[in-house]
């Protein structure tokens, strides 16, 4: 997790902070920035129960979780709803959102913040490089944790998604070694 404090008398408390992850996936780009749009893709590698991804700009991008029973000792309980404004997409190739905002179950929202996702090809395009990065601006122990957590969140969601795309080309495979 990087941090920045900036400058100024009254953003002595203030900080950029950033999380990113980069993971090799063996599946073409199309098929990684899918699993970001795609209800059913979306609902199986990041678990949520409601989504609404719109693939252009200026389209909403909005997840939801259930709420967790545990709860954090600083944000509370986890889940609720993550959403923001895709200022960018390029098919294939790279989103990203701004004016991102965690709402959780309990408490005021965290943001903004920012989601920058690039899937580059890798090898022979059959696999892609992928790289997610979420930064943001604020003050607090609550932004602090949120960054925390995020940092180990992306992480894991990122290999469930790794997992998801493996097992349905497994799934492919096996399809097309049956039919033969």
């Amino acid at each position: 997790m990087a941090e920045t404090s900036l400058p100024g008398p009254m953003a002595t408390d203030t900080k950029v902070l950033d999380v990113a992850h980069t993971l090799l996936i063996h599946a073409p780009p199309a098929r990684v920035m899918a699993a970001f749009f795609n209800d059913a893709d979306l609902k199986a590698w990041w678990q949520v129960t409601k989504c609404s991804p719109v693939a252009r700009p200026l389209g909403t991008y909005a997840v939801e979780w259930e709420s967790t029973d545990f709860k954090d000792d600083v944000l509370g309980r986890l889940g609720g709803a993550f959403h923001g404004t895709v200022i960018d997409f390029r098919p294939g190739a790279s989103f990203f959102l701004a004016d991102v905002y965690w709402q959780p179950p309990d408490g005021d929202p965290i943001g903004p913040m920012a989601l920058e996702v690039q899937c580059r090809p890798h090898g022979n395009g059959r696999q892609t490089m992928l790289t997610v990065k979420q930064s943001g601006e604020g003050e607090g122990p609550r932004f602090e944790r949120y960054f925390s957590i995020m940092n180990r969140g992306w992480e894991g969601a990122l290999n469930e998604m790794k997992a998801f795309i493996d097992r349905e080309i497994e799934r492919t495979k096996a399809s097309r070694e049956s039919r033969t």
